[in-house]
């Protein structure tokens, strides 16, 4: 009798510190788990929310954007697509795309009509807009790293590195505002335009800046040891970033989850939904969601 009330107990507390580790993410709604929403694409990247929720990704390869709504349905968005991959809606509905079939920066209003932002530097085409963030004034940040493309028929880098570059908010003037990352990839800023989050891939690093009132970046400082395809902010300031599965870092830059994903590599996330508590994550081969119980930062609004 005493054995089994003993052996009772044990298994009492181990539930009860399962219970309790599964209760103790800082991000996740509980008892949430990873859900894959889509799938049979080639390569999915760039998520982006709409002022709905809906959420817009690409499959590169395929030369599309997806749209996954916020009722849960799965439709093409726009086909060719410019070889799209980050997006990031600005705060007047306009998607923002890199566009790398011909190293271009697209804006695609609401009525899909496209107009291209950027196609080169100093006289010479980028290296391949990657990633795209809109500050709350309508300044663009992107990033410029080198990838190789299947489509390309060139095989040389254009620019003289792979840098971060500005888009005034006019769209009149273009200039490098980092110059000294090894291969920039991910970009995200906070909603109030003041910091600047780059993660140099390349490096294995990611970067804080402090965002000035010219729009130019200063105060670098090392964020996390960790580099990134693609991130996103929730509303606590957590940053989500990208790779194998889903990395998450506080405020200070320290890890407080991993989401696992069944994929070879995430590439990118973004927070969406009715209620902007879900995490989307493109994948690989898969589109896929998670709920969170914080929400996305007010990007976009």
């Amino acid at each position: 009798m005493k054995t089994i009330t003993l052996t009772c107990f044990v298994v009492l507390i181990m539930a009860c510190a399962v219970s309790a580790a599964a209760g103790e993410s800082k991000v996740l709604a509980p008892g949430a788990k990873l859900e894959k929403l889509a799938g049979g694409f080639e390569f999915t990247e760039g998520p982006a929310v709409d002022p709905a929720g809906n959420v817009l990704f690409t499959d590169q390869p395929n030369n599309r954007i997806m749209k996954w709504s916020t009722d849960a349905k799965l439709s093409t968005f726009m086909q060719p697509s410019g070889r799209a991959n980050g997006m990031f809606f600005d705060r007047k509905g306009n998607l923002l795309a890199c566009a790398d079939e011909k190293n271009e920066l697209w804006s695609i209003a609401p009525d899909d009509k496209i107009t291209v932002l950027v196609k080169e530097y100093q006289g010479k085409p980028l290296n391949g807009p990657n990633d795209v963030w809109s500050a709350p004034d309508g300044t663009i940040y992107f990033t410029d790293p080198f990838y190789k493309r299947p489509w390309w028929t060139h095989d040389k880098m254009p620019q003289d590195g792979q840098h971060v570059y500005r888009l005034s908010a006019d769209r009149q003037k273009l200039v490098r505002v980092a110059e000294d990352l090894k291969q920039p990839n991910g970009i995200i800023g906070t909603p109030d335009g003041k910091t600047l989050f780059v993660a140099d891939i390349g490096a294995g690093k990611t970067y804080r800046y402090d965002i000035q009132p010219d729009g130019s970046l200063a105060n670098k400082k090392l964020f996390c040891e960790s580099g990134s395809d693609g991130v996103t902010l929730d509303s606590e300031g957590n940053l989500y970033l990208t790779g194998k599965g889903v990395p998450v870092f506080d405020k200070t830059g320290q890890k407080i989850e991993q989401i696992d994903v069944p994929e070879s590599w995430s590439a990118n996330v973004c927070i969406g939904g009715k209620d902007r508590k879900t995490l989307f994550i493109t994948a690989s081969k898969g589109f896929y969601g998670i709920a969170l119980r914080v929400k996305g930062a007010a990007q976009g609004k």
